[in-house]
């Protein structure tokens, strides 16, 4: 199922299938959001629930029990029920299932929703703890944007420039996308920009921390352009197929790491993950 929400300024889609959002339209007509291309990336923008990134031997434990999941989790390839659906607004809701529960045994709701608010979309995301016991969990985006925006302008046109100075650092990982522990500092150019080159992504994706809460894909030729806030997530994944010209970058907000080289996390005990006591919810900005 498809629902849309827009405004005189702007136009969103999105398919039921994993709140999946497939488009971000301006009322002119350019489309922000990339457009799927199994060459490059089959995917638009999947919401990574309940956990982020890989998993050491494709599980987890969970009070010594193992449990295998797949990378991001399940949501994105869960059927969400359309709540509250508007001219402006669209609420995405996924409760608990026999599949997701083989995963990850907690009930759970799960509420996405976007609205467009001017020239904006927001996208805020809600999680409640239905269950009788303590329930760890991690959220985060993974949308693709078309790059170039514009047809007059190339990839390398474009820069990634944070709305403030700030000195991050990039994540470490092995070769396998597990943690290293060894994260290095991140130089920006002028203290507040990376430059679009497809080689950046040839050793896969950029996982800053320390970064400012918003950040702006934009070219010097063109005055379109878009900014991604992220006020509640600690971490942000800069990302196209490593190897390729993929015409597009992700801007991932995440709230939590990948797992560790050569340790099965215990879920109850990975220190970056919220943890709801039974009744409790969390709702992001």
């Amino acid at each position: 199922m498809i629902c849309s929400t827009d405004n005189r300024s702007l136009s969103a889609r999105i398919d039921s299938w994993g709140a999946q959002l497939i488009s971000v339209r301006s009322a002119s007509g350019t489309e922000y959001l990339w457009q799927r291309d199994e060459r490059y990336w089959s995917d638009c923008s999947p919401l990574l629930f309940p956990y982020i990134a890989r998993l050491y031997s494709g599980g987890y434990t969970l009070n010594g029990r193992k449990y295998e999941m797949d990378i991001h989790g399940f949501a994105a390839h869960s059927e969400f029920a359309a709540g509250d659906v508007s001219s402006d607004c669209v609420t995405m809701t996924l409760k608990e299932s026999e599949i997701t529960l083989a995963q990850y045994p907690f009930r759970f709701l799960l509420s996405v929703r976007y609205s467009v608010e001017g020239t904006s979309l927001k996208v805020q995301y809600e999680v409640y703890n239905r269950d009788s016991k303590a329930m760890p969990f991690a959220i985060g985006g993974h949308p693709g944007f078309r790059v170039p925006i514009d047809d007059s302008t190339e990839f390398q046109d474009y820069s990634l420039t944070f709305s403030e100075a700030c000195l991050p650092d990039r994540i470490g990982f092995i070769d396998e996308l597990f943690l290293s522990g060894e994260n290095k500092p991140y130089p920006l150019e002028n203290g507040r920009s990376i430059r679009l080159d497809h080689g950046i992504f040839d050793d896969d994706a950029i996982i800053l921390q320390n970064m400012a809460k918003s950040v702006t894909l934009e070219s010097d030729k063109i005055q379109k352009k878009l900014t991604v806030s992220y006020p509640d997530m600690p971490y942000l994944g800069l990302w196209h197929m490593p190897g390729t010209d993929a015409p597009y970058v992700c801007i991932e907000p995440w709230m939590s790491l990948p797992s560790r080289q050569g340790i099965v996390e215990e879920l109850t005990c990975k220190s970056d993950l919220i943890t709801l006591l039974p009744g409790e919810g969390y709702k992001t900005q």
